[in-house]
């Protein structure tokens, strides 16, 4: 495996290495707390909640202007980390933990930062492009498109698609819930909070964008097409920079016959009659990839090595 997918996640996550969702939960409350601490320090001083919009979230959500987009580039990456009142970023929270998760047991951990970035992007570019050419939209003020609403759809339509069968609470009666029902759920109080409230229909577009983006990013890895393999190893470089070069080259593969030991390391131990090596393999498998990435023949190994540690 290429260590751009073997290296151990550490820092943010609260949960298992290589958590992304956790991550990503982290950065976002970080961000709101932030803002909201700014926001009181603008009361306090007297100076008042419209200066803070001005002076901080005009450069942090995504203008209606494509001349303002323009001029603020990076809005359409700030956006989707952006909230200012509790109830969008705790149920957006919510909702990215539901479906994330999901998503990161069946296609594993590398998928969760892409589809989250790219959604979120996509959903404003479709934000900034419904407030020009859908009539009336102009006429409906607002402080531009802030949160991670656009991306929890991605992830939410994403997920959907290469797993609507799956199924969570399966201790329930009929073998638990179908995800797409609770996907289901999730599309109608999107579009009953989005239709009840005069100011949110602008972000029709917004998530109609992340929707059709998610379904096509993980149709397309359904069929062996990675889109966000490019941008997993920029960023694995970026945040390698100044690592030493040994600790970066790693043979893509590793299989058993390949294990040797110098006298100076014992050799991997077995779990029962199946190599603790092979092991430690299918779990990273299953980290990366999703469990349905497994073939039968790792699958039956697992189930070998669970028995044989009863």
């Amino acid at each position: 495996m290429h260590t751009l997918e073997k290296e151990k996640l550490s820092g943010l996550s609260l949960g298992a290495g290589k958590n992304m969702v956790t991550q990503l939960i982290v950065i976002n409350l970080t961000i709101f707390i932030f803002l909201l601490f700014t926001q009181v320090i603008y009361q306090m001083e007297e100076v008042g909640k419209p200066r803070f919009y001005q002076d901080i979230m005009s450069n942090l959500a995504v203008p209606a202007s494509p001349a303002m987009v323009l001029h603020r580039p990076w809005t359409l990456l700030t956006g989707i980390f952006t909230h200012v009142e509790v109830w969008p970023i705790f149920s957006n929270m919510v909702w990215l933990w539901c479906f994330g998760s999901i998503l990161q047991h069946l296609a594993g951990y590398l998928r969760i930062i892409p589809l989250y970035i790219f959604g979120g992007v996509v959903g404003n570019i479709c934000y900034v492009l419904g407030m020009q050419f859908i009539p009336g939209f102009q006429a409906i003020n607002g402080a531009g498109a802030m949160g991670a609403a656009g991306s929890v759809m991605a992830i939410a339509i994403g997920v959907t698609a290469i797993g609507p069968k799956y199924r969570i609470f399966p201790l329930l009666a009929g073998g638990g819930i179908p995800l797409w029902v609770i996907t289901t759920i999730y599309l109608v109080l999107s579009i009953v909070a989005r239709v009840t409230t005069r100011s949110e229909l602008v972000y029709f577009p917004l998530l109609a964008g992340s929707a059709v983006l998610g379904w096509l990013y993980m149709t397309q890895w359904k069929k062996g097409h990675d889109w966000g393999s490019g941008f997993n190893k920029i960023s694995y470089k970026m945040s390698h920079m100044f690592h030493p070069a040994s600790a970066t080259n790693v043979p893509d593969h590793q299989h058993e016959s390949d294990i040797v030991t110098d006298g100076t390391n014992p050799p991997f131990k077995r779990v029962g009659n199946v190599p603790e090596q092979r092991l430690n393999e299918i779990l990273e498998k299953i980290s990366e990839n999703g469990i349905t990435s497994l073939t039968e023949e790792e699958k039956e190994t697992l189930i070998r090595a669970s028995k044989s540690e009863n």
